[in-house]
């Protein structure tokens, strides 16, 4: 069967016939070093047809609708005048080589015209890539090289990298799917830290923890207070605006004079403060991208944030892998949603299936009377 290779570039279409090479050797390195050397490339893989651009921009969109899987007319046009007529009713003999499997299920939906694309197409796409240049050589018109000159090929680049990165305002919910995650994140770290504090710290500080049950808050007294030892009454206005309340500092100055704690070494309380410093600082970052998640909730899901709240309803965004999937669900996938384990291993045990997922944690559910 023969082969043709469809190359697109701002230059224009080119159709190449490849011949001469086995498809089972596509993997030996003699298929890859006839790539490299233009003499033997040419030999295998001739330059046919070739469709120029009317301009720079008319190449630019030819190029992204390829990349995106369409086929425009001009290369319907293209192709249908360059490639061997197939008889209706009968089997084309020949194939398409592409570099993206979309437009090449395109093309073959429209035309019929038969396409493949695998690792020995891209090969030789990656030859004629190389030597694209010396290709169109003769068949480029002299006033083409002139309008496609290197700071505009480079300007086209730009161009095409640009729309593949814009802003697309149907995936803003990405951020928040990756800021829930973070946050997630957080607060396990904060968790796994806070507990070393309140470990190391507590052998010489045991009644702090009975006092202050915030990790954010403990960080930061531990970090203020240091060695219980030197505490005094003179610390208990530093402490009030720290704890926010002036008789728990009177309470904590208190327990530290009749304090059971053994003494910390120099060393133990570097790494206490380090670690300290580390959990108000992950609990300050939490905050801060919290209210990142309200802001972004409220944008993108206004009626959902009202009804269910921000954390819960990006959790269900981020379950459903967007917002348009979630606006898809119907509502018996909307009430375990979250509960996928529970209710695979109820299915596999016979056991009673979840009722909830995620919006279990509602106010609104656990308000709800039972029937």
């Amino acid at each position: 069967m023969a082969l043709y290779l469809l190359f697109e570039s701002p230059f224009g279409y080119a159709l190449f016939h490849a011949y001469g090479m086995d498809e089972i050797a596509q993997d030996t390195q003699a298929v890859r070093d006839s790539t490299v050397d233009f003499n033997r490339f040419c030999q295998v893989v001739k330059l046919t047809a070739f469709s120029p651009s009317s301009s720079a921009i008319d190449g630019l969109n030819q190029c992204n609708a390829v990349s995106e899987g369409i086929m425009t007319d001009g290369l319907r046009n293209f192709l249908e005048l360059n490639l061997p007529k197939v008889k209706e009713g009968k089997k084309a003999k020949f194939c398409v080589g592409v570099s993206e499997p979309k437009v090449g299920s395109h093309i073959s939906e429209v035309t019929k015209i038969p396409c493949q694309s695998n690792e020995f197409v891209l090969e030789l796409l990656r030859g004629v890539r190389l030597h694209f240049a010396k290709f169109i050589k003769d068949w480029m018109p002299t006033d083409l090289e002139k309008r496609f000159g290197s700071q505009l090929q480079l300007g086209l680049g730009h161009s095409d990298s640009r729309a593949k990165v814009k802003s697309n305002v149907n995936q803003v919910d990405i951020m928040v799917i990756q800021a829930i995650f973070s946050l997630d994140t957080l607060d396990k770290d904060i968790k796994s830290f806070s507990m070393i504090v309140r470990k190391w710290y507590g052998y010489h500080f045991p009644e702090l923890v009975k006092i202050v049950n915030d990790n954010y808050l403990y960080a930061k007294i531990a970090k203020f207070v240091e060695n219980k030892s030197y505490l005094s009454e003179t610390h208990i206005l530093a402490l009030a605006d720290i704890v926010g309340d002036e008789d728990k500092a009177k309470d904590i100055v208190e327990a530290a004079k009749a304090s059971m704690g053994r003494d910390i070494s120099p060393i133990d309380l570097i790494n206490v403060q380090q670690f300290a410093q580390r959990v108000i600082n992950l609990s300050e970052h939490r905050k801060k991208l919290y209210d990142y998640l309200v802001t972004m909730m409220n944008d993108i899901a206004p009626n959902l944030t009202y009804l269910i709240g921000e954390v819960i309803g990006a959790r269900l965004i981020c379950r459903a892998g967007s917002l348009s999937n979630l606006a898809k669900c119907p509502a018996s996938t909307l009430q375990i949603l979250g509960a996928e384990k529970a209710l695979f291993r109820a299915l596999k045990t016979g056991g009673n299936t979840p009722k909830y997922g995620l919006i279990f944690h509602s106010s609104f559910i656990r308000r709800a009377s039972g029937r």
